[in-house]
C-alpha cells in the first residue's frame, strides 16, 4: 500500500511539474489557459494515470494557440 502511495505521488508530481511547463511554454508565446491544471479525478484509478485538463479558452486565444503550433510545425 505504501509504495502506490509513493507511486501515485510520483505521478501527481509529475503531472503538476508538466502542466507548469506546458503553463510557462504558453506564456512565452502570449497564452493563457485559464482552466488549465491536473485533473484530479484521474487519480482515482488503482493505477494513477494523471491528466492535465486544458480547460476551455476564447476564440481569440483558439487562434494565438493555432498559429503557435503552425509556427511550431515548420
Amino acid at each position: 500500500m505504501a509504495t502506490e502511495r509513493r507511486a501515485a505521488a510520483g505521478k501527481r508530481e509529475e503531472a503538476e511539474a508538466a502542466c507548469a511547463e506546458l503553463a510557462a511554454a504558453l506564456k512565452q508565446n502570449g497564452i493563457v489557459l485559464p482552466s488549465l491544471g491536473v485533473d484530479t479525478v484521474s487519480y482515482g484509478y488503482a493505477q494513477p494515470r494523471p491528466l492535465i485538463e486544458l480547460g476551455r479558452c476564447n476564440l481569440e486565444t483558439t487562434h494565438r494557440l493555432i498559429a503557435v503550433l503552425d509556427r511550431a510545425a515548420r
